[in-house]
Order: C-alpha cells, then structure tokens, then sequence
C-alpha cells in the first residue's frame, strides 16, 4: 500500500468513525439517557449543597460535602440502591454521548470542543462508575482518594510543580464556571430558553461552584508549596477550610445554596439541554 492509499484508508476510517459516532449520539436511547444523567448530576448537586448547609449550620448528617458523600446519601435513604442504578445508566449514556461529541465534533466543530466533551466523557465515566460502585453496596471516598493522588507527587520537586499546575488548572476551571454563570454563557448548551427561574439558579450556581473550585484550586497549590497534603483533599477539604475561616459559616451557607441552584439548573438542564 503506497502513501495515498494509506492516506485514502485513514480517511475512509475517520469517516466512517464519525458517521457510527453522529449515529449513536443521536440515538434516541442516548438522548434520553444523556437527559437522565443531567438529571442525575442536579440530584448531586443538590444533595452536595444540602449536605454543605447542614455543616454551616453545624449540624452535618457525617457526609462529606462532595460527589461521594452524595452518593452516600442516597443509598442510605429507602430505596437509594435501585435509584442508584437509574443514576448508574444515566451517567453512563452521558458519557457516551460526551464521546459522540468529542469524535464529531459537536455543534462547534473546533478542536477545543472536541477537548472539552472528551474531558467532560471522561468525568461522567467515573461518575458512573462510582455509582456502580455504591449501588453494589461498596463505598469510596473522594476526599481519600484525593489526597492519596497528591500525596504520590510530594516526594519530588518535579511532582510538587506537577500538583501545584493541576491546582492553577482548577482555579482556572473555576474562573470559567463565574464567568460563563455571570455572562450566561450556560444558555449556548440549551436548545431552547429555559423558565427565568432556571436561568437565575444557573447564573447563581455556576459562580458559587466556580468560586468553590477556585478555593479547591488555591489549596492544591499551597500543599504542592508546602508539600503537605493536608488541605489537598478536594471539593469537602475545601469547604471546611472556608467554613473555618473569616465569615466561613456565611460563605459556606452562600455556596451551599449556590450549589443546590446549580441542581436546580441541571435539573431544567435536562429538559432544555442541546442533544
């Protein structure tokens, strides 16, 4: 085979790539399940933030303020293990279409697209599987499992340097959440416009989880300068931190009900979303 046959067979491949990848993402099962799995991630969501204003108010349930303390949550309640299976499949077609998206194209076509429904397949992956991973009655830690991350680079400079730029990453992940919640970009993922009462929990509940992101960003780069892994123990870590610190209960009660609009979006979001 000469250089333009295997050029003309790589092509024929990505083409039929493509074409396999625009038909299951517009399949009507993935559809639905991709509405499921938003659906899925506003009952987090809420659940995250319910869990945080009970620890503002002192009167946390033992739950760690994260994904895992949520799924906690759920599979303690009647009937929480058969609703963590729906969560389970939801997930899971969520990133499967996520992956359609990141080998079409989607609806930009620009490779930072292609970027963003691949890293965001990946997340919905692993959303997925620990729901698996709770609804066959085992049980994780977020928090752990972060600090165990970090704490595999703090005996070296070059890993230390490593957890500090994957901090910077997070602050800036949570820049983004403020401003697309404060500019409204979060309406571009819609079909259609959604209530306003959906439009202001969106506004809201993306800059209160970037600012929470942005707290967790900050303290991966102060344990990567330390070289501790003290505060590095993402998204609950960092909630504790704020609470301990100046008007920490005032802030934390504010994220806590940012982040329970942000589920309350994710919830419309699932009705409106562009699939």
């Amino acid at each position: 085979m000469d250089e333009s046959d295997a050029k003309q067979a790589a092509a024929t491949a990505k083409g039929t790539a493509k074409q396999t990848a625009h038909k299951v993402g517009n399949s009507t099962v993935v559809e639905y399940g991709a509405r499921l799995g938003y659906a899925a991630s506003g009952l987090l969501h809420f659940l995250m933030g319910w869990i945080t204003l009970r620890i503002a108010l002192g009167s946390s349930t033992g739950d760690s303020a994260d994904q895992s303390g949520a799924f906690n949550s759920i599979a303690n309640t009647a009937g929480g293990g058969a609703l963590l299976w729906i969560i389970m499949v939801g997930f899971a077609l969520l990133a499967l279409w996520q992956v359609s998206e990141a080998v079409t194209g989607g609806y930009g076509g620009e490779a930072s697209d292609r970027i963003k429904a691949a890293s965001k397949a990946v997340m919905y992956a692993v959303l997925a599987w620990t729901a698996f991973t709770f609804a066959r009655g085992g049980r994780t830690s977020s928090k752990e499992q972060t600090r165990d991350f970090t704490a595999s680079f703090m005996d070296s400079t070059i890993g230390r340097i490593f957890i500090g730029a994957v901090g910077l990453g997070i602050v800036a992940v949570g820049a983004y959440h403020v401003y697309k919640g404060w500019k409204k970009k979060f309406l571009e993922d819609l079909a259609e416009h959604p209530p306003t009462f959906a439009v202001h929990a969106g506004r809201i509940g993306y800059i209160a989880k970037g600012f929470a992101l942005g707290v967790v960003g900050v303290l991966f780069v102060l344990g990567a300068w330390k070289g501790s892994t003290e505060k590095t123990t993402g998204l609950d870590g960092a909630l504790n931190t704020l609470r301990d610190g100046p008007f920490g209960t005032v802030l934390l009660a504010l994220v806590a009900l940012g982040l329970m609009a942000f589920g309350v979006y994710a919830f419309a979001r699932a009705r409106y979303t562009r699939v």
